[in-house]
């Protein structure tokens, strides 16, 4: 292995080497220890209820827990990164696949399962050719497998639900770990990460400040058309100025430009962030609803499930993979098969 590559994946030394990592981690932590705060202000001036404040309290705890089990493995290395958001995958199939029955059907599941660790080996290995050509393979494997029960009565519906479940818990989210094949990889996943936990946080702000008119009411009663287009707005401007500062000015295109540095590639980012965040968020909502579901488990207090906290990510993670490696590229300036070619 070469010491490049070693160090990208074990190199807790460089952990914050670049100055955003440091910043959003200080930043993180100060609103962690302002958060509680605030709260009790605003139970005190009577700004929200005792059940209110009670709610948020409770999410706080959650979230005392959350950050560090979240930003601990990006700070140690892109291996762990890699196997924590492989961790999260299958958490989030498991709870897809008991709300849905699924997990009833034990061969499709476990064809599921194993496709999200070898993804999940494949996003290790730096190897992008088997990363693209898992997903088309396992789908055509549980087309496959499904036939083995030899029962055709509900075949599509079960073919269809596994296929669903490994193209949003594998495939999507584990774009997101193969961020971790470049080399500033850590301010690029915490402000990926960032920007889509806060563009819910605009929505619901923005929404109950200004919405009126809802956005989808059959599927999120909540989500408003102007926390929609606030949240967009918000999380463009925190893109674009985190962004500013996050790409490296000798990441070039054909023309010489640092592409990625430009404001326009900043803004689009930012965009597209926003919007696929909030899909994804209805996605989940839709699936919930379909389900007759409130939440779809109880891991986190005020949370829900694993889902409940992590929807968001479902499709921001393949947009921001995809923008970013069409703009300048995914790991290309690093070695691949770091494992498999010894």
């Amino acid at each position: 292995m070469q010491p490049a590559a070693r160090d990208r994946l074990f190199g807790i030394d460089s952990a914050f080497d670049h100055p955003v990592t440091l910043w959003l981690t200080v930043g993180v932590a100060f609103a962690l220890a302002i958060a509680p705060m605030v709260i009790l202000v605003l139970a005190r001036v009577r700004q929200i209820t005792p059940q209110l404040r009670s709610e948020l309290l409770r999410r706080y705890y959650s979230w005392l827990v959350m950050v560090p089990v979240l930003m601990a493995p990006v700070l140690l290395g892109a291996f762990w990164t890699i196997l924590a958001v492989g961790a999260l995958s299958l958490l989030c199939y498991r709870e897809y696949a008991r709300a849905t029955g699924l997990f009833r059907e034990k061969t499709l599941s476990l064809t599921v399962v194993l496709g999200i660790v070898v993804l999940t080996l494949a996003v290790l290995d730096h190897w992008y050719r088997l990363f693209v050509a898992l997903t088309p393979l396992t789908v055509v494997v549980l087309t496959v497998v499904a036939l083995f029960a030899d029962r055709p009565k509900g075949y599509i519906q079960r073919v269809a639900l596994a296929v669903l479940g490994f193209l949003l818990f594998g495939t999507c989210l584990s774009h997101l770990g193969y961020i971790a094949n470049t080399r500033n990889y850590r301010p690029v996943i915490f402000l990926l990460v960032a920007a889509v936990e806060a563009n819910d946080v605009f929505a619901y702000v923005v929404g109950k400040a200004l919405g009126h008119r809802k956005l989808a009411p059959n599927t999120s009663p909540n989500k408003t058309v102007a926390g929609a287009l606030g949240a967009v707005i918000l999380t463009t401007v925190l893109v674009v100025s985190v962004g500013l500062f996050l790409f490296p000015s000798s990441v070039r295109d054909a023309h010489g430009v640092t592409a990625l540095q430009e404001f326009r590639y900043l803004a689009v980012f930012g965009v597209v962030l926003s919007v696929a965040g909030q899909l994804g968020d209805l996605v989940l909502s839709s699936v919930k609803r379909d389900l007759g579901l409130k939440d779809m488990g109880t891991w986190i207090p005020g949370h829900g499930g694993m889902l409940d906290r992590f929807d968001s990510l479902l499709l921001a993670a393949p947009a921001a993979f995809h923008f970013g490696n069409y703009v300048a590229g995914i790991g290309l300036d690093l070695p691949e098969r770091v494992f498999s070619r010894g």
